[in-house]
């Protein structure tokens, strides 16, 4: 795909949605934090309902320290992989209050340090909750990009690479948001939905589909 395509579709994704975001719900960088890192293997609208229960009892480091492990798989346990991210999730706050005077870091390297947050994770954060233009890639940006050939590769950190060096600057900050709701909605796993898609005639996918 040529750098014109390439303009061209971020240019109309951007006209369709000027300012998108995430569909996690969140109030503050630690919010974000802690649905992001529950949200590995589930779903965002999983996510939103147990915080939506967690939040008005503890968003904070120390609020959910106090709770507890045992208090906040009792909050998540309607999420995959619950156990383990509860520890996470605690692990992360007291290293939050002992560390970073309870905030969340600013800084890729103090992120990626907590448990249960990867790249991705701290990608998220970083662009979400302070600007920063990363592009973190998910399953839904993955297929975006190898199915219409905006950038290829086969791993997340070679589409994440190839991203950066592709998407002018004007278009990095909500990058990631445009092609995770474009792979959430329209191009999806099974069956795409071409005949809906703003962006088809520019897609270089081979076996478009119709459904609308």
């Amino acid at each position: 795909m040529n750098q014109v395509k390439r303009i061209e579709i971020l240019t109309r994704l951007r006209n369709d949605n000027p300012h998108p975001t995430t569909e996690l719900k969140f109030d503050s960088p630690f919010e974000l934090l802690i649905a992001v890192l529950l949200s590995a293997q589930a779903t965002d609208v999983s996510v939103n309902k147990a915080t939506a229960k967690l939040y008005p009892v503890a968003n904070t480091p120390q609020a959910i320290l106090n709770l507890g492990v045992d208090e906040v798989k009792k909050y998540i346990k309607t999420i995959g992989l619950f156990n383990t991210k509860a520890e996470n999730v605690i692990k992360t706050c007291q290293i939050l209050v002992d560390k970073h005077h309870s905030e969340v870091p600013e800084d890729r390297e103090a992120l990626e340090a907590l448990p249960g947050v990867g790249r991705k994770t701290a990608n998220v954060v970083l662009n979400t909750a302070f600007g920063w233009p990363t592009i973190a890639v998910d399953t839904h940006i993955f297929r975006v990009c190898n199915r219409t050939g905006f950038a290829p590769g086969k791993n997340v950190n070679e589409v994440e690479q190839k991203l950066l060096k592709v998407v002018p600057e004007e278009f990095k900050v909500d990058c990631h948001h445009w092609f995770i709701l474009h792979g959430r909605y329209t191009c999806i796993a099974r069956k795409p939905r071409c005949g809906s898609c703003i962006i088809e005639d520019l897609c270089e996918f081979k076996e478009k589909t119709d459904p609308e």
